[in-house]
């Protein structure tokens, strides 16, 4: 039995007449009735009273009827659902994000992505850019919003897809009493002098990569005497005394009264990405990044 005599037995069954049937089916009348026949033959039972005056059910052909209409029904409903999936209208979504996205894109996009997508399940993971790379070609994220471009190092295994969403500058953090803190900006220079709380290369190797080569830009190299993961963590580290971070100028919402935040000469700028890997058949992760851009947009206005 398939589903495609089901559905010619029930247009049979709605209008008791192979005629009309047929005409529903937008097909002649002669196949529908041997469609039919077989389905008689492979069930081994009539499923109608044929005359030459009119066409009846029999008891089988109405037990069948209301069955098939509950299969064709669930089918429908079925086919409406997969469809939902391929649209990026239901499902789940696992989405990477760095720290320092919360204070910027990540409640603007958390909100839209749900008001828009109410079907898809959305799970946050909070994860450095580097083990975002990692999760993203290993099939275990959908999207990532990492800082900074991917480096030449990271190059390699599946197709990574990146598209800058939110741009801001460089700042450098220093304890409020350091004599660079009074200054409008610091150059590359400057702050070369000043020991570093700096992060590690794997776990942020575009952020890295970034600060690194605008120091080399001036022919100079961070003292580097702490590596930390995260931004909280580093301005501990500055409200100590330790020494400088340089940090996106979002990090203005966290620090505290004993930190100064000097923008660096130039106005260099850091930039978060939307990553995703190649894949045609993730509409949700396309609509995602949709909502980034629209929640940048936003704090941009």
């Amino acid at each position: 039995m398939e589903l495609r005599q089901l559905r010619y037995f029930a247009a049979v069954a709605d209008e008791l007449h192979f005629g009309r049937a047929a005409e529903r089916l937008h097909m002649s009348q002669p196949p529908l009735s041997v469609q039919v026949g077989r389905l008689e033959q492979e069930i081994g039972v009539s499923l109608f009273e044929r005359s030459t005056r009119r066409v009846t059910l029999t008891p089988a052909g109405r037990h069948l009827h209301a069955r098939a209409q509950e299969l064709l029904d669930q089918f429908e409903h079925l086919r409406f659902e997969m469809r939902e999936y391929a649209d990026g209208l239901a499902g789940e979504l696992t989405a990477g994000f760095v720290s320092s996205a919360n204070y910027t894109v990540l409640p603007g996009v958390v909100q839209l992505f749900r008001a828009r997508r109410s079907g898809v399940a959305l799970k946050l993971a909070p994860l450095t850019s580097g083990e975002q790379f990692d999760r993203l070609r290993a099939g275990t994220l959908d999207v990532g919003i990492v800082r900074d471009d991917i480096p030449t190092s990271q190059a390699g295994g599946p197709e990574l897809i990146t598209e800058v969403v939110f741009e801001e500058r460089l700042v450098a953090c220093l304890p409020v009493d350091h004599p660079l803190a009074q200054q409008a900006t610091v150059t590359p220079e400057e702050i070369s002098e000043v020991p570093m709380i700096a992060y590690p290369a794997s776990l942020m190797p575009g952020y890295v990569g970034r600060v690194t080569d605008l120091l080399a830009a001036a022919d100079c190299d961070a003292r580097v005497v702490e590596e930390v993961v995260h931004q909280e963590t580093a301005l501990g580290f500055v409200a100590a005394g330790v020494g400088t971070s340089i940090l996106p100028e979002s990090v203005r919402q966290l620090v505290p009264p004993t930190i100064a935040v000097v923008p660096l000469a130039g106005s260099p700028t850091t930039r978060l990405l939307a990553a995703r890997a190649a894949r045609p058949d993730r509409a949700m992760c396309a609509a995602f990044v949709e909502c980034l851009h629209d929640a940048a947009a936003a704090l941009a206005a």
